[in-house]
């Protein structure tokens, strides 16, 4: 499986949960503060390639996953294809 990678911010319970989660299920993952390392939203919009209004903003490699939601769904199907 490729890294997964989180764009998010101090204070955010959702990208504190999604660091978690790569954390329990040991995901190779990154995770980076947008404000410590100065990405704009306008840097984010970018990098995701449509208007970002919240984060996490999460990538498994280079294909965008979306937020914590999104991610919690794509752990569910990658574990169901590890039991098929």
């Amino acid at each position: 499986m490729q890294r997964i990678t989180i764009f998010g911010r101090k204070g955010c319970g959702f990208c504190t949960r999604a660091k978690q989660l790569c954390e329990m299920k040991g995901y190779d993952h990154r995770y980076i503060d947008i404000h410590e390392e100065g990405i704009t939203k306008e840097d984010l919009e970018k990098t995701v390639g449509k208007p970002v209004d919240t984060v996490p903003q999460i990538f498994h490699g280079k294909d965008h996953i979306g937020g914590y939601t999104e991610l919690a769904a794509f752990v569910d199907a990658q574990e169901a294809d590890t039991k098929a």
